[in-house]
Order: structure tokens, then C-alpha cells, then sequence
């Protein structure tokens, strides 16, 4: 990677670099953000980067008065063209330190003009939550004097608290010389929306023995890289629960993982699409499963999965069951590879009335008969604290103008007895079908004697009736 020191993104908006440190300072910090590196064409030559410029020393040319023959004979060996290499680049390189044959196109991608080398930010640019802040600092010495016994300290500031990221204090540099500098990096897992502040002091002895104190200040500020928007729905004993994620960041979200952690008392299945028969299933497919990209700047990706009460739960009275339905762990990677992760507050459920009683079917025969007899299995369970009943069930006359295909065979009305405090009661309603076809049972009804309640009617019940 190829970028300067770089100054932080400054406390005042305008400026390119930190503000300077006092001028009766010998040292100053310099910080450059070591996370998203970019690809940057050079616009105004296409010089190509060559595989063997990483062997030069940085003072091969400089150190020498620029006299490129030195480098010449440092690198002979090197700077020999490969059998495979096309005459002009050959006659072009031996013996050859100008660079004249770097404008030659060996390959098609040569023409993008794209070095070989990634180019840091030269600002400390978006942050975002969920991310690792790793930066590299550099404290100089700008004087022409020694400083002594340097006690470096590093932290991050955000509206709650101060972290410590680097301490010195125990064992401080012992010197850096006029011109000499000394290097760290720093990482921060970063939890916090906001404003945060780099804070970098240096506590030395300057030329003339005084002890010093220097602190210098790099803000910046981190946003929420992506939204999760939720919608529960629930149908019977089973919720739905549907989640968008939207990307808010200026580049590609490649989503590694997106589980949803269940509560305690639920159990969640992701619903997917199927796939298209033309697919191949393998099981290197299956472990090596492309990412999901959420495009830059407002993308979106939906999520539905299924919630049922876990095995454990499903005879535990809905009045006591939480609300919470769980949370959300994501993991993503951007463009270069460069991680993130986020997890989510606890999910809702919709709040829904609760009820005391609650009728529901159990069994239907799978085959029936035309005006032969059948029993509908049913269960009354009480999900208050409370001994409840007796009770009435009866199915409710039809609307005018409605003929019921199904009717209740004998007894109208079945009287229950009373139900203890989180009990049930199973039992049986005779009835006869009076056509053929699909055919709804509907207009079954409770009725508390003592309170005299009446319950909602129990949900229709298909069925598909035969003839004799």
C-alpha cells in the first residue's frame, strides 16, 4: 500500500490537515486510517508497476545523488528479460533503467492504467458502526534537537466513555532523534454511533531537560452502515417475521451471515425460495455459498422466516411467554474483504389481547362420509391463573339466507365442567355433513355460564366430504 502520513479528518470542516502543534514543540503526531484501500488509476502517465520494484531500496536512486547506473548494478540480475518476453520489452530493459518499456502493453488490463499498489484514504473518510478502526500513527521530531523518555498515550473519546488504546508510561521510548520518528498502530472495535475523538498525547524531555506535555485531537464521526426494518405477523400459533435490510454505506455490502438468534421459547426457520430445477446441488456448493450483495446507497435484501413455540413451550399458556422473539447477528465484508458486524435489540412481538380460554381443534377425520356421523375433537385450555366454567359449546345458528352444510348430530349444546388454573379439557362434538364437496364447519361457540360470556366463534374448519 502506497499513501503519506495522512492527517485525521479535522475538527473544523475546510482543512486538509490537523492543526498544528504549538510551535515550542519538538514532536508532532501524524495519523493515517489503515482500512479501505483503493484502487487508483494514474491518469497522467500509464507507467506499469513491475514485480521487481519491490526489491529496490527506497534510497536506491535518491540515496545516490539519482544516478540510476548504481541501481543498475544492484538489480543486474533482476532487470534480465524472461525467455517468454517480447523483443522490444527485451532490448527496451537490459541494461535499461529508464523506464521506457513500462509504456509497453503486455496485457489487455495493462491499458487501465492501474498500479500495482493500493492507495490508502487520505482522510480518515466514513466510519461506520460495526467496523474495526485501525489506524497508524507516527510521532516525529521535527526539531534538531533529541527528545527523551517519551510517554505515548493513545485512546478513543465518544460520548460515554474513554478506551485506552495504547500506554507507554511504563516504558517509555527511550529517544527519538532530530528527524527520526516513532510508528504504532492502533484497532478499536467501534459500538458506538456519534461523535468519537482520537486522543494521542506525548509526555517528553526536550533539549534543555524540561518535561513537556503534548496532546493533539483527531475527530471524526461514525453513522450506521445499514438499517433493519421488521414486520411480525402472526397467523394461529405461528409468526412470521419479516426483516429488509438496507445498505446506507457508498459501497457493496457482500453479507456473510445473517442469522436470526431465536428466544428461549421459539424456534426459527428461514423460508427461502426454491430453486430453479436447473441448479446443481453439491456439497461444495452448499458449504461454499456465494455471499448476498445488498447494492451501495439504498440497496435493499428481504428476509422472511417462520417462528414456532420450541418443543419445550407449546404447552405453556401464552400469557406467559415474552414478547421477545429474538435478534439478529450480521456479518458483511465491502468491496476489499474488509469485515463488519452488527447485532440487533431484541425483536417484538405484536402485542395481542390476551385471553383466558382458548378452543381450538384438534382432530378431524380425514374421510367423510355424506349424512354419516363424525367427531370433531376439540380442546378447551384455560391460560388464566384462576379455576373458570362451567361452559356451553354449541355451534351458532346461520345467518338469513345461509344453509349450513354441516350440523351438530344430537345434543345441541355440551356443558363442560369447570377448568383449573392452566388445564385442559379434550372432548368430542358429533356432527353430520349435508353435502358434498369442500365444505366449512363453522359457528362453533363458547359460552361462559357464570359470567355469561360468549367467546368468539372458532375459526372455520374445511373438509371435503364424500358421497356414500
Amino acid at each position: 500500500m502506497a499513501s503519506p502520513y495522512a492527517g485525521a479528518q479535522p475538527p473544523y470542516p475546510g482543512a486538509q490537515q490537523p492543526p498544528p502543534p504549538p510551535a515550542n514543540h519538538s514532536l508532532a503526531f501524524r495519523v493515517m486510517r489503515l482500512s479501505r484501500p483503493s484502487l487508483q488509476p494514474d491518469q497522467a502517465a500509464a507507467l506499469r508497476f513491475d514485480p521487481r520494484d519491490v526489491f529496490l531500496p527506497e534510497d536506491a536512486l535518491t540515496g545516490t545523488g539519482g544516478d540510476p547506473s548504481v541501481a543498475e548494478g544492484f538489480l543486474s540480475r533482476l532487470l534480465h528479460p524472461s525467455p517468454g518476453e517480447a523483443p522490444a520489452a527485451a532490448a527496451a530493459v537490459a541494461g535499461d533503467f529508464t523506464f521506457r518499456d513500462r509504456f509497453l502493453l503486455r496485457d489487455a488490463a495493462d491499458a487501465l492504467a492501474l498500479p500495482g499498489l493500493l492507495v490508502l484514504p487520505q482522510s480518515f473518510g466514513a466510519i461506520y458502526l460495526g467496523e474495526t478502526f485501525c489506524s497508524y500513527i507516527s510521532i516525529n521530531n521535527s526539531s534538531s534537537f533529541e527528545a527523551r523518555d517519551v510517554a505515548i498515550k493513545a485512546e478513543i473519546q465518544t460520548e460515554r466513555q474513554r478506551i485506552l488504546l495504547l500506554d507507554t508510561s511504563k516504558a517509555p521510548v527511550e529517544s527519538i532523534r532530530s528527524g527520526g520518528r516513532y510508528d504504532f498502530i492502533v484497532e478499536h472495535d467501534v459500538k458506538e454511533l456519534g461523535a468519537h475523538t482520537l486522543v494521542c498525547t506525548a509526555l517528553y524531555n526536550d533539549a534543555d531537560g524540561e518535561r513537556k506535555y503534548l496532546p493533539q485531537f483527531f475527530k471524526f464521526t461514525v453513522s450506521n452502515p445499514l438499517s433493519v426494518r421488521t414486520k411480525v405477523r402472526t397467523i394461529k400459533d405461528t409468526t412470521y417475521l419479516e426483516a429488509c435490510i438496507e445498505n446506507h454505506t457508498k459501497s457493496n455490502l457482500y453479507m456473510d451471515q445473517v442469522d436470526f438468534e431465536p428466544a428461549q421459547q421459539w424456534a426459527a426457520t428461514r423460508l427461502e425460495a426454491d430453486e430453479h430445477p436447473s441448479v446443481v446441488k453439491s456439497i461444495i456448493g452448499d458449504l461454499c455459498k456465494q455471499p448476498i450483495l445488498i447494492r451501495a446507497g439504498g440497496g435493499i435484501y428481504n428476509y422472511l422466516y417462520q417462528l414456532r413455540p420450541s418443543s419445550g413451550e407449546s404447552g405453556q399458556p401464552k400469557t406467559e411467554r415474552s414478547s421477545i422473539l429474538g435478534k439478529f447477528q450480521i456479518t458483511w465484508r465491502t468491496n476489499l474483504g474488509e469485515p463488519g458486524r452488527l447485532q440487533t435489540q431484541n425483536i417484538h412481538s405484536t402485542p395481542t389481547a390476551s385471553k383466558d380460554v382458548d378452543l381450538r381443534a384438534v382432530k378431524v377425520p380425514p374421510v367423510i362420509f355424506l349424512e354419516r356421523p363424525f367427531m370433531v375433537n376439540l380442546c378447551l385450555t384455560n391460560q388464566s391463573d384462576k379455576t373458570v366454567g362451567p361452559f356451553e359449546v354449541f355451534v351458532a345458528p346461520s345467518v338469513a339466507g345461509e344453509e349450513k352444510s354441516v350440523l351438530v348430530n344430537g345434543l345441541q349444546k355440551l356443558v363442560l365442567p369447570l377448568i383449573e388454573a392452566f388445564e385442559s379439557i379434550n372432548f368430542d362434538l358429533c356432527m353430520v355433513a349435508t353435502q358434498v364437496g369442500v365444505q366449512k364447519i363453522s359457528g362453533i361457540t363458547l359460552y361462559a355460564v357464570q359470567e355469561k360470556k360468549v367467546y368468539e366463534p372458532l375459526s372455520d374448519i374445511e373438509i371435503f366430504v364424500d358421497a356414500k
